[in-house]
C-alpha cells in the first residue's frame, strides 16, 4: 500500500486533576525527522517517544506538540532564607536604634521580598501520568497513519491514472517514429526539386544516404523503448507499497531525461507536441510522488 507523507493526529488523555493533548503533523521530507515540543518534565522520555512514533512513520518529516494541565501537576512550597531574614531583622533594630523610632518590624513586607521568601515548584511525573503520556503518543500516531493510508489511497489511484495517460502517449510515439524518416525524405526531395526546377535528376543514391544520415540522427525507438519500460517498472514499484518514494522520484527522473532526449531529437510537429504533453504530464506525476513516503 502507498502511503502519504502528509497527515495529522491527535489524541487528549486524562487522568486524576491532569490532562495530556498530543497533536501530530507530519509533511514531506527527504528522510525521517521527528521533532517534539513538550513541557520539560517529560525530556527524559523524549528518545522513548521518538520510538513510539518512528513505529508508523518512515519517511517524512513530523511535529509533535504535547500540552499538559491540571493542578496535580505541580507542586508548589515556600522556602525562606532565615539567614537573609535574621540579617534585615538585626539591621532594622539598629535602625531603630539609631533612630529611636517605635515602628514595627515589617514582617509582611519581607513576605513579598523574592530574596527572603521564595515559590519553590517541584514538578514530579508519576508512572499513572507517564504511561497516560504514552499511550497518547501511540493513539496519536495510529490516527496520524490512518490518514496517510487514505491519502495514500488517493495518491494511487491519481499516479496511476497518470501513468496509463503516459503509455497511451507513448504507443503514439511508436506509430509516429516511422514517418519521420519518410517525412523528411518527401520534403528534401519537394526542396531539391523547386531548387533546381525540375533541371537536373536527382541522385536517388545520393537522396538515400542524406536520410540515412537523418533517420540515425532522429531515431527515437530506443528512448521510447526505455520509455515503455520506465513506465512499467513505475507500476510495479507502486503496486510493491512500502516505502517507495524515492525509488519512484527516480523512475521519474529517468523518464524525463529519455523525453527531452525525444524532443531534442525528434524534428517533427505532432512529436513535438507529444513531448510537451508528456513533460507536461511528468511534472504532475513528479509532484504526487513527492508526498509518497
Amino acid at each position: 500500500m502507498v502511503i502519504s507523507m502528509t497527515g495529522y493526529g491527535r489524541s487528549s488523555k486524562e487522568i486524576a486533576d491532569s490532562e495530556v493533548t498530543v497533536e501530530m503533523k507530519a509533511v514531506n521530507h527527504r528522510f525521517c525527522e521527528i521533532n517534539i515540543r513538550m513541557p520539560r518534565q517529560f525530556f527524559f522520555l523524549e528518545d522513548q517517544l521518538k520510538k513510539t512514533i518512528s513505529n508508523y512513520v518512515q519517511r517524512g518529516k513530523v511535529d509533535v506538540f504535547i500540552h499538559l494541565k491540571g493542578e496535580g501537576i505541580v507542586e508548589r512550597s515556600l522556602s525562606v532564607d532565615w539567614d537573609l531574614f535574621q540579617d534585615y531583622h538585626e539591621t532594622y533594630t539598629k535602625m531603630i536604634e539609631r533612630t529611636t523610632s517605635s515602628a514595627a518590624f515589617p514582617v509582611d513586607q519581607l513576605l513579598l521580598h523574592e530574596n527572603v521568601v521564595e515559590v519553590q515548584e517541584k514538578e514530579e511525573v508519576t508512572e499513572d501520568l507517564k504511561e497516560m503520556l504514552l499511550s497518547a503518543v501511540e493513539e496519536a500516531s495510529v490516527q496520524l497513519k490512518e490518514m496517510r493510508m487514505k491519502e495514500g489511497q488517493e495518491l494511487y489511484s491519481d499516479v496511476t491514472k497518470r501513468i496509463e495517460k503516459l503509455s497511451g502517449w507513448t504507443e503514439k510515439l511508436t506509430e509516429l517514429a516511422p514517418t519521420v524518416q519518410k517525412n523528411y525524405r518527401d520534403r528534401l526531395q519537394k526542396r531539391v526539386e523547386e531548387f533546381m526546377n525540375g533541371a537536373l535528376d536527382i541522385d536517388e543514391a545520393r537522396m538515400l544516404t542524406e536520410v540515412a544520415v537523418y533517420a540515425d540522427k532522429t531515431d527515437i525507438q530506443e528512448e521510447i523503448t526505455r520509455i515503455d519500460s520506465h513506465l512499467k517498472q513505475f507500476i510495479h514499484i507502486l503496486s510493491e507499497g512500502g516505502v517507495v518514494g524515492r525509488k519512484l522520484d527516480f523512475v521519474v527522473q529517468e523518464l524525463n531525461r529519455e523525453t527531452n532526449t525525444i524532443g531534442s531529437k525528434a524534428n517533427d510537429i505532432e512529436i513535438s507536441q507529444l513531448v510537451v504533453d508528456l513533460k507536461s504530464e511528468l511534472e504532475k506525476v513528479r509532484e504526487q510522488v513527492q508526498n509518497i513516503e
